[in-house]
């Protein structure tokens, strides 16, 4: 059956939660063009899938040792947060991008007891710092937050430097490198196909430049 990284990146090509177009590039909603687009809420449709990727978070989960409280990062974390708060049978709150203009003006949504250690549930990472700003949120509410998993990273490295820089640890049920070892396997690419993938991923900007974007 392969590793896990493995086995999440082929059910999330088999339902199109990710696509890959080199040829055909994807327009961003930054104006960036990319081959790849990652939408991890298609899981949610599809119950075994949803259901695999709830076990493999609760089975990842432990490399982060004891927490207290599951924190979803608004909007695409706070499904996969939930289901594995669910599972665990952990309190579960969700981290907004900004604080409400209306009522409490809360930023984090539930209850959060001080110095509660917190775990940070995130559907994807690409530069990191929607996570990292759900993350601060947290601390400055007096929080400990004890990592980030996600279910997917592009493995940008700016990414890593940040979470780095913060000492919070990051881990991911696959990456995008796991990815294209998959997708070349099943023949959903081809080999000329995963060069292009690679070129991106080595420079987004200037493969997005060099196509117009």
């Amino acid at each position: 059956m392969g590793t896990l990284a493995a086995q999440v990146a082929q059910k999330l090509l088999e339902i199109n939660a990710i696509k890959l177009k080199p040829n055909d590039p994807f327009t961003w909603a930054s104006g960036l063009k990319s081959p790849i687009y990652c939408d991890n809420r298609i899981s949610l449709s599809h119950p075994k899938v949803r259901d695999f990727i709830k076990e493999s978070l609760k089975e990842k989960s432990r490399v982060f040792g004891e927490f207290d409280i599951i924190a979803g990062v608004a909007t695409a974390g706070i499904p996969h947060g939930s289901l594995l708060a669910d599972l665990l049978d952990k309190p579960f709150i969700y981290v907004r991008s900004a604080a409400k203009s209306h009522g409490r003006q809360n930023m984090i949504e539930g209850e959060l007891p001080e110095n509660s250690k917190i775990l940070v549930i995130e559907d994807l990472i690409s530069t990191g710092k929607s996570s990292i700003a759900a993350c601060d949120a947290l601390t400055s509410a007096g929080a400990a937050v004890i990592g980030v998993m996600a279910i997917f990273t592009y493995g940008f490295p700016q990414a890593a430097q940040i979470f780095t820089e913060k000492k919070i640890p990051l881990d991911t049920l696959t990456n995008y490198r796991n990815l294209l070892v998959q997708a070349l396997e099943t023949n959903y690419i081809t080999e000329a196909e995963k060069v292009v993938l690679q070129s991106w991923n080595t420079d987004p900007q200037l493969w997005s430049s060099e196509r117009g974007g």
